[in-house]
């Protein structure tokens, strides 16, 4: 263990060096991961580093560190923040744009530092799942400047990715890449160029223009008459809903049919990359629902949340602790998988005048001559493309075996329906905090406003995403048996979460999966609004999913009825129960699509 240590803090040390060197300053300060720095100055702070073996967040240290050190040594703050735009997507890509500067002359010197930053940047591109349009224009920006400053060449599925956005970049960029590139030496004319490149592109007003014309839109149909809104509801119910490009956010008209549904409105405000995660509302047919801040809330993949080794051990726990339920679910599992691939392989078209001769309806023509024969044909069926996506309590009440069996079934299920070509997503949600955290902090400070709304840090978890293979991520699920982790659970907020990232994909069916042990609890949101505060706004999430949406959302109850929230619910009184009950439950509902489908 001590030689581990040992290793790691070498490794430290010697990244430490490296910046110093490249960064050509003796005085730099280097922090690594939580660590506290003694000052801001001529400091570049680190992930942490865990483990020895890690070789991801090795090489992820590496490049950040060739990266940041290039930055101290060529980049004048003063001279970039002299020609900074306006605008927050507008500053990022100026940010990027001044980082990539740097790397193209550090590498032209170091040619190691070139393979650094190439490699890692490589492996995180090709492994981003890139959803709203804010991300694909940030990311877009960053490898076209790659591929024409450090010659980075894309593999295949990356320009698929980012192909449209590249292409508007290139409209843009084009007549003015070899003259960036001549400038490339002097800051401030390059930086006084690009800066104004990024402001014609008027990324932030499209997006400021486009929220307006929605607030005015929805202003406009609050104001309208019972007629209108009548007529709009016809409308709408005709006409299927279109996404809006530039913003991510559904164009949705009221269709209500009482007073208190005409203002519902939807906003998707979802980013896999927390750092780009907006804050705005959250109303799904609940306008009095609000939260009191969203700064300190975080979307996380499971790795980020603890180091390799730590979650291959709480996979072994975790297998240790079900074999013999796992057997079991198993067996199921091949039940599900059976009736899933009986559906997607073939079925038979009757009563045709040529094909096989169907032997079914030979009696007919035994006791009647006359009866022509019957044949049939064979056919294939068409099987929709379908995302499961598993949504999971990660409270507190949850600990011990519901959460283990929780884990493990969601687990093989993401396993057997894989195999069966039905896309899986696993995502759990907690808080980062007991008692209100950094939000409740806040409005201490604030003077304690009167019923403020949530009032804790969310923390939303993705443990496998719907493009990422179940044995890349099948040590991810030991996380939840992780000390500390389960804390309170804001069900509704969390629903609304998992409708979004669905909301987005391309799948023509999507069936959302709820795995919970009762009602929404959160001690410090519930002390400071209504006692029903979260409840409430939990069975109009539901309801608004259910009734306004193609997503099919089923529930299970572990311990606890579920039924007062959910239409689809099923309650178990023992958590062995719960690997039959979740795969029966999908097998009756792809059945019962089958029959709506092909009879």
């Amino acid at each position: 263990m001590d030689s581990k240590k040992d290793k790691i803090e070498d490794f430290k040390t010697a990244i430490s060096s490296t910046v110093r060197s490249l960064s050509n300053l003796d005085k730099v300060e280097v922090s690594f991961g939580n660590q506290i720095s003694k000052s801001n100055q001529n400091l570049i702070k680190l992930p942490d580093l865990s483990h020895i073996n890690n070789r991801f967040n090795h090489e992820e240290i590496r490049a950040a560190a060739d990266s940041k050190s290039l930055r101290l040594r060529f980049s004048n703050q003063k001279t970039l923040k002299k020609y900074e735009p306006s605008g927050n997507i507008s500053k990022k890509l100026y940010e990027i744009s001044e980082k990539v500067r740097c790397e193209r002359i550090g590498t032209s010197y170091f040619k190691g530092v070139k393979n650094n930053i190439e490699k890692y940047y490589q492996k995180r591109i090709s492994g981003l799942d890139l959803k709203s349009s804010e991300d694909k224009i940030i990311e877009s920006f960053e490898n076209y400047l790659r591929v024409k400053f450090l010659d980075f060449k894309n593999e295949s599925q990356i320009d698929k990715k980012l192909k449209s956005y590249k292409k508007d970049l290139n409209n843009q960029f084009k007549d003015k890449i070899s003259e960036l590139k001549d400038l490339i030496l002097n800051q401030e004319e390059f930086n006084s160029l690009i800066s104004q490149l990024i402001t014609d592109m008027s990324l932030d007003e499209s997006i400021d223009e486009e929220e307006k014309r929605e607030e005015e839109n929805n202003d406009k149909d609050r104001q309208s008459n019972p007629q209108d809104q009548e007529q709009k509801s016809k409308e709408k119910e005709e006409k299927p809903e279109e996404m809006s490009i530039d913003s991510g956010v559904p164009d949705l008209e009221n269709e209500a049919k009482e007073a208190d549904e005409a203002e519902e409105e939807l906003e998707i405000e979802d980013s896999s990359r927390p750092e780009l995660k907006k804050s705005g509302n959250t109303n799904f047919g609940d306008l009095k629902y609000k939260t009191y801040t969203e700064e300190y809330d975080e979307i996380i993949k499971a790795e980020e949340l603890e180091n390799a080794e730590e979650l291959a051990r709480l996979r072994k726990t975790l297998d240790q602790q079900l074999l013999q339920l796992k057997n079991f679910i198993s067996k199921l599992a091949n039940k599900l998988q059976r009736k899933l691939l009986a559906k997607q392989s073939r079925s038979w078209n009757f009563d045709l005048e040529e094909g096989l001769l169907d032997t079914s309806k030979l009696p007919r023509i035994i006791m009647d001559p006359f009866n022509s024969l019957s044949f049939k044909k064979e056919k294939d069926i068409e099987f929709k493309d379908t995302l499961v996506t598993i949504l999971i309590d990660n409270s507190g009440s949850m600990r011990g075996k519901p959460i283990s069996v929780a884990a493990i079934c969601a687990d093989i299920l993401s396993r057997t329906l894989e195999r069966c070509s039905v896309k899986v997503e696993i995502l759990g949600f907690t808080t980062k905090h007991w008692k209100g955290g950094s939000s409740r902090e806040k409005w201490m400070k604030n003077n304690k406003p009167k019923l403020p709304g949530r009032l804790n840090d969310l923390r939303h978890i993705i443990y496998k995403s719907a493009d990422t293979q179940w044995r890349q991520a099948k040590n991810n699920m030991g996380l939840m048996l992780k000390e500390g982790l389960l804390k309170e659970n804001i069900d509704g907020e969390a629903l609304k979460w998992a409708f979004n990232k669905m909301n987005k994909r391309k799948e023509d069916r999507k069936i959302l999966m709820v795995i919970s042990d009762g009602a929404p609890v959160d001690d410090s949101t519930l002390s400071t609004n209504t006692s029903d505060y979260l409840e409430t706004n939990l069975k109009k999430t539901v309801k608004w999913i259910e009734q306004k949406s193609n997503i099919e959302l089923l529930a299970i109850g572990i311990g606890h009825d579920v039924t007062r929230y959910y239409n689809k619910a099923v309650k178990i009184t023992d958590v062995q129960d719960l690997g039959d009950v979740m795969i029966n439950q999908l097998t009756d509902l792809f059945a019962e699509k089958n029959k709506k489908t092909f009879h």
